[in-house]
């Protein structure tokens, strides 16, 4: 039996065998704490910090776009949108349920945005809606403390005040694309929602300009990852102002005086280049795809035989018919054949056992280049052309800027079209180059395609003299170098030119313009699209109609401006082209004269203008504050 000394010693071996432990523990906590307070100390501050505060991206905002005269063109205006960020939600099908019940999202949206929280990290925003109104905005901050993961934003939306006057010109915005995000090293900013890019248009070639620089945002938030206050910000840097040398009011007389017609206008300066009027109708509104449409709206515009989402000016190509004859004329000139040798019409001209017509069934008789150019006699150039051969056709078409692209022009897709020879037919159809073809290229048939723009500078080189190439950017001169083509024989096109529109006998004698101090001289063209006897006519279908071509320029004695414009299915140049060419130059000069001619078509049109109101003074446009939040009004 155990002395009561013995269960004394066991008894304190015990004790201090514990208490060593716990000492042990305790020293080894402490150690812990010490070790994580003093030399963990950075990173635990830092692990906490981030739980507490967030980086939040401000996307830059784009440069405006202004016309020539700073007139704006492309801006950006205040909204208000709905985000929400998935790892902030439990339930994100329950959720996108209840945000559907009460912003009445259609399906297609709904789709769209479970595609993007399955293709995108779950930290990064995911775009709910935009252009939220304020009853909308202002509902769902009611319901936010019940919204976890949901949160209104203030931000810009891209705005083009003149809509689809300038929907070709400008492009529109969008979201960047799976590649662009790869191109830029997965740049978060490529997948934030509010971020926009260049589409199309001058908005896609200009894009690195218009960009800017993105901005950062401190906050602080709880646990749910809802703001509670801002820290620090970091603000955005605009991106460049653009200044083109577009026209705005020019450009959107110009959309409304096409009318109902599907056609194109362009101007061009002859001393710089610079492009006043591009205009192609029926357009797109830029500002339904930048925030994007339906695809239903979609359909609508793919399924329009008009072709409003083709840009005319650049990507259409036509046979130009009689528009293309100064080129035919100025190559018999260089070839040594006098202006007043006559070739005499009689209808048409012999060519074995073909007959190739001219327009006037009885024949224009004795013809020189004047008449042929004015008159537009077929024969005249089916005789030249035969006279000089299609290559020194070909090589004064290159001259003038035709068959080519313009690499000093802001826009993307331009259509080099066709200017045929020898050479390009065995290169397309490995064949050898007829007679007859030569005649059809010599009054701008047969394989002859250019587009409305490639006229516009044809028009412009023959009017100056000089190898002028087109350019968007004001101030950015590109008249080039004197051409290699005696002025003596370009005033003589001129001279046939001027007849044309003033003379007692020319095509376009109808198209004069109203003015007492300035001439116009021009060109008028009809296309063939069907055989020459199936195509006239009230009753053929609009399809098979021939288009409608008119150059021009003016003032005769000093030409300052060139002009193409081109009617689809428009019938004669003369008239369906012509006209329009006289109201556009007109507005140049005297803009009330060219209104009061716009008002009665108009209202004989019986149609919703597709460009602002341009018989009244300009309203306001809202747009951002220096501050880049508030709203603020600008003159337009």
């Amino acid at each position: 039996m155990r002395t009561d000394a013995e269960r004394q010693h066991t008894f304190t071996r015990r004790a201090i065998f514990v208490g060593g432990l716990q000492a042990a523990a305790a020293a080894l906590l402490g150690g812990r704490m010490v070790y994580l307070s003093v030399f963990e100390s950075e990173k635990y501050s830092t692990l906490a910090e981030e739980n507490r505060v967030a980086v939040r991206l401000i996307p830059p905002r784009r440069g405006w776009i202004v016309d020539r005269n700073e007139k704006p063109i492309a801006i950006n205006q205040p909204e208000y949108r709905l985000e929400m960020v998935p790892e902030q939600i439990d339930d994100i099908p329950a959720m996108l349920s209840r945000l559907q019940s009460f912003l009445k999202l259609p399906p297609e949206e709904m789709q769209r945005i479970r595609e993007e929280i399955d293709a995108k990290p779950a930290y990064l925003p995911i775009e709910i809606a935009s252009n939220v109104d304020w009853q909308e905005y202002s509902a769902i901050n009611v319901r936010l403390p019940e919204l976890d993961g949901v949160q209104p934003v203030r931000g810009f939306t891209r705005y083009y005040p003149e809509g689809a006057a300038v929907g070709h010109l400008m492009g529109y915005v969008g979201a960047p694309t799976r590649e662009q995000w790869l191109e830029h090293d997965r740049d978060p900013l490529f997948l934030h929602p509010a971020f926009k890019v260049g589409k199309d248009g001058v908005e896609r070639e200009l894009d690195e300009r218009l960009r800017g620089k993105q901005g950062a945002r401190r906050v602080e938030v709880n646990a749910r990852g809802r703001i509670i206050r801002d820290l620090e910000t970091q603000p955005d840097v605009p991106g460049e102002t653009v200044r083109l040398s577009i026209d705005r009011d020019l450009q959107a007389f110009s959309a409304r005086r096409i009318g109902p017609e599907s056609g194109s206008v362009v101007v061009i300066d002859t001393r710089t280049g610079e492009i006043l009027t591009m205009v192609s109708m029926p357009a797109f509104d830029p500002n339904d795809f930048s925030d994007g449409i339906s695809q239903k709206e979609w359909d609508a515009l793919m399924g329009d035989e008009m072709r409003p989402l083709i840009n005319k000016c650049v990507q259409g190509v036509y046979p130009p018919g009689s528009t293309f004859k100064p080129v035919t004329a100025l190559a018999a000139l260089a070839a040594g054949i006098s202006p007043d040798d006559r070739v005499v019409c009689s209808g048409g001209y012999q060519l074995g056992r073909h007959r190739f017509a001219c327009w006037r069934r009885g024949g224009h008789g004795a013809t020189d280049l004047y008449k042929g150019i004015y008159q537009s006699c077929n024969v005249y150039f089916y005789t030249r052309g035969r006279q000089i051969g299609i290559e020194a056709i070909h090589d004064m078409g290159a001259k003038l800027g035709l068959g080519q692209s313009y690499d000093t022009l802001q826009l993307p897709h331009q259509n080099s079209g066709i200017l045929p020879d020898p050479a390009w037919k065995r290169d397309r159809y490995n064949q050898d180059w007829l007679v007859g073809e030569t005649l059809n290229s010599s009054i701008g048939q047969g394989y002859n395609a250019m587009s409305p723009l490639q006229l516009a500078v044809m028009a412009a080189r023959v009017a100056s003299g000089h190898a002028v190439m087109p350019t968007l950017l004001a101030g950015d001169s590109h008249q080039g170098a004197p051409l290699d083509i005696d002025p003596v024989h370009l005033q003589d096109v001129r001279h046939g030119m001027d007849l044309c529109v003033n003379g007692p006998a020319g095509t376009a004698g109808r198209s004069r313009l109203p003015l007492s101090d300035v001439r116009m001289g021009g060109k008028t063209g009809t296309a063939q699209v069907r055989a020459l006897a199936k195509n006239r006519g009230g009753g053929i279908p609009w399809k098979y109609r021939d288009h409608g071509l008119f150059i021009a320029f003016a003032p005769v004695e000093n030409p300052r401006y060139a002009i193409s414009v081109t009617v689809e299915h428009g019938g004669g140049g003369s008239v369906a082209a012509a006209p329009i060419a006289k109201d556009v130059m007109t507005f140049i000069y005297d803009k009330d004269k060219a209104l009061a001619s716009l008002r009665r078509l108009e209202d004989a049109w019986g149609i919703t203008p597709v460009a602002g109101d341009l018989f009244r003074r300009p309203e306001t446009i809202r747009t951002e504050s220096a501050d880049g939040l508030a709203g603020t009004t600008r003159p337009a």
